[in-house]
């Protein structure tokens, strides 16, 4: 064993994979912004995908934050690139270089126009949920009173998600409504970060049953490191984020196990965000400030753990990026 606890082969692996985070929030918020993804940089991450648009942002104000953060990222080169296809990506993890991409959890920043999936496509989003927690006009949340399913403009958002290439996420939605879009879907689904109900019964968290039909689809389930999303007393550790890891991989295979970590780096915004919105978050969740999350620097004990449960490399290179990186090569156009 290294320094740090980490053995040898954990450090290979680590060096060889392209490591892939689902999600990153990035929202209408500038707290340390300035400061996050040079902590993925330092960590070897290859690529992150930004949340730039959100169910509670409209068209013009998305519009305007997409502007704004491909500025960003303009301004953040050479170390820094937005990307648009697979070979993007493995370009700039040869180059040691990170990539990143948008993706938006919600579809209300469509402004309820279909035809606005190819605008946001074209502008670099690559994946996109349905809805947020709550009810929209695509489909019901997963905090949402009712379980309805999906309306026929959800349907219609699917169909023309597939169409372009913009790969569908039915993370923060409701049961029926992910399930009816699994269905619904003709490209492989994710969910891009959503642990297992299974070992924590809250309502973010994914049943078995969506799980295997998202792995049908031959899909990627990204697990998060948010703490109330993964053990009862709300703390997260490496340790339960492998042992949902393991969840996911005994039950579908470990070709359908990403990474969406979702690291909360703005907690007085995050305060302010819950405050505001107690229906959007109605139950098992921390208030004010407090709140555990991993963040980027949690990878190489996630890696130690992959290693001493007794996942080989290929399946760990898979866990860590490759499966996200299949399931983008078939549905990026």
């Amino acid at each position: 064993m290294g320094a740090r606890g980490l053995s040898d082969r954990t450090r290979a692996v680590l060096a060889a994979a392209t490591v892939c985070d689902m999600t990153l929030p990035w929202g209408n918020w500038d707290e340390n912004k300035d400061t996050i993804l040079d902590r993925y940089v330092a960590q070897g991450f290859g690529f992150v995908s930004l949340s730039v648009g959100l169910d509670r942002m409209g068209f013009e104000e998305t519009v305007r934050r997409v502007a704004r953060e491909r500025a960003r990222i303009r301004a953040m080169a050479p170390r820094a690139e937005l990307v648009e296809t697979v070979a993007d990506i493995r370009r700039l993890r040869a180059a040691g270089k990170l990539a990143l991409g948008f993706h938006f959890q919600g579809s209300n920043p469509l402004g309820g126009a279909v035809d606005m999936v190819e605008f946001y496509y074209k502008l670099g989003t690559r994946h996109m949920l349905l809805a947020y927690n709550q009810k929209n006009q695509a489909a019901d949340g997963c905090s949402e009173r009712t379980d309805a399913g999906l309306s026929r403009y959800g349907l219609a958002l699917i169909k023309e998600m597939n169409r372009i290439g913009m790969i569908l996420d039915c993370t923060h939605t409701g049961y029926r409504s992910s399930m009816e879009a699994i269905e619904a879907s003709t490209a492989p689904v994710l969910f891009s970060h959503s642990n297992a109900h299974a070992l924590l019964a809250h309502d973010r968290n994914i049943r078995d049953d969506q799980i295997r039909a998202c792995a049908d689809t031959g899909g990627v389930i990204g697990i998060t490191g948010v703490g109330h999303f993964l053990t009862a007393d709300m703390h997260a550790t490496p340790e339960a984020f492998v042992r949902h890891i393991i969840h996911v991989a005994e039950l579908v295979g470990p070709r359908h196990v990403g990474l969406g970590i979702d690291h909360v780096y703005y907690l007085g915004h995050k305060a302010v965000q819950r405050a505001a919105s107690p229906d959007m978050y109605p139950t098992g969740y921390p208030t004010g400030e407090a709140g555990s999350y991993l963040g980027p620097e949690a990878l190489p004990m996630i890696v130690e753990g992959l290693v001493r449960h007794g996942f080989d490399d290929a399946e760990i290179h898979g866990i860590l990026g490759e499966n996200f990186l299949r399931v983008a090569a078939q549905v990026w156009k």
